[in-house]
């Protein structure tokens, strides 16, 4: 009878232990997720950010090109528009990543405007920026596959059924709008074009928002 009550109490603490060791899991992964999105949206405001300086820059040189120039000033509104979920701000990132590259394509038109350093200078920062974006995307996406896993395996799902955990979601960009046309600066000793790929929903810097899990903003454990 003694014996079968330790063997009881063991398995006890055991299943005590792995719940422990499973919640912390989860805990840890919830707040890679997070961090990563906070990486990626620092990047994206930089985006926006470098923006009117660049809007500026073009239209002494772009008179005739008016509705370009406003499609970029309106996708960055946008963008910086609260979102109700990542997929929606998936869209807006998107929609600007679009009116950038249109922007660049137009800009080939112009050899006056394609010399001009301020004009390189921008289109290298932002050239920069997308990189960091497009890494801090696949990070998120990473963590978020890590989480998601993780929460559907069993035995872990009951741990994560029990926290209310619910699924994280992807980053996604449709991958037309990451291949964007790059821009030939023949004749003159220039960095690459600017490729946009928009990129990771929320954070901090846009309303506050952070990953959404389960399509809610702000959700985890």
């Amino acid at each position: 009878m003694k014996a079968a009550i330790i063997a009881v109490a063991a398995i006890l603490l055991l299943l005590i232990l792995w719940y422990i060791a499973t919640y912390n899991g989860f805990v840890k992964l919830r707040n890679f997720v997070q961090e990563s999105w906070r990486q990626i949206d620092v990047e994206l405001k930089r985006r926006r950010d470098l923006i009117p300086n660049l809007v500026e820059t073009v239209r002494g040189y772009m008179a005739h090109e008016q509705m370009t120039l406003q499609a970029v000033v309106e996708a960055r509104r946008m963008a910086e528009a609260p979102a109700a979920s990542l997929a929606q701000r998936s869209q807006s990132e998107s929609a600007l990543s679009d009116a950038l590259s249109r922007l660049f394509a137009v800009a080939e038109n112009y050899p006056t405007l394609r010399a001009d350093t301020s004009f390189l200078n921008l289109q290298q920062e932002l050239t920069n920026t997308e990189d960091r974006i497009a890494a801090g995307r696949r990070f998120y996406n990473s963590n978020v596959r890590d989480l998601n896993t993780k929460a559907e395996k069993f035995p872990s799902s009951i741990v994560a059924s029990m926290m209310n955990l619910q699924k994280a979601e992807y980053f996604e960009i449709d991958s037309a709008d990451r291949q964007l046309p790059q821009v030939s600066f023949g004749g003159f000793n220039t960095p690459p074009a600017a490729g946009f790929g928009g990129q990771p929903g929320y954070g901090s810097q846009n309303g506050g928002m952070q990953p959404g899990f389960g399509g809610q903003p702000g959700g985890g454990v």
